[in-house]
């Protein structure tokens, strides 16, 4: 019989930091990841990195391209190389959508985050068009102003 875990105990979940500095993100679609063994127990410890990594359709398939998993301590001879490519999950129909968007209109696919979903590796992607240097601008004067704005009213409510 299947043991359940403590409570106390959680899955890591990594997310791409830089992709809504670097990206006006689309539409989200999650895919599953091909690993081997090594990768899982390697991902379980939380050694993995998806901040400069992509996705990209290569002959009908999609592959992650660029996402670093550490190799796994034990893993011995049978250890898996840290940036190898890895294939992702799709039905047709997603793939075929992800493929209109990016050449039509010169998308990127960017991978935003990498979770367990019950013992399987999910990877979430978006469709993102590349924001230029005055848009990031842009961006981060909004975030400060709202930052100010809420410890304004944070002190306000204090008194």
């Amino acid at each position: 019989m299947a043991t359940k875990r403590k409570k106390g105990f959680s899955l890591p979940v990594f997310t791409n930091s830089k992709a809504r500095h670097r990206f006006l993100l689309g539409d989200k679609i999650e895919a599953g990841v091909v690993l081997c063994g090594t990768e899982i127990k390697s991902i379980r410890l939380g050694n993995a990195q998806i901040s400069e990594s992509y996705a990209k359709i290569i002959k009908e398939e999609l592959f992650l391209l660029n996402a670093h998993i550490s190799e796994y301590e034990f893993g011995g001879e049978e250890n898996h190389a840290p940036q190898q490519p890895r294939k992702l999950l799709l039905k047709k129909r997603e793939l075929e959508k992800l493929r209109t968007e990016v050449e039509a209109s010169g998308k990127a696919i960017v991978p935003i985050k990498l979770y367990f979903k019950g013992s399987l590796v999910k990877c979430q992607l978006a469709i993102g068009t590349g924001k230029n240097q005055r848009d990031k601008r842009q961006d981060l004067k909004k975030r400060v102003a709202q930052r100010e704005a809420d410890q304004a009213l944070k002190r306000f409510l204090k008194k």
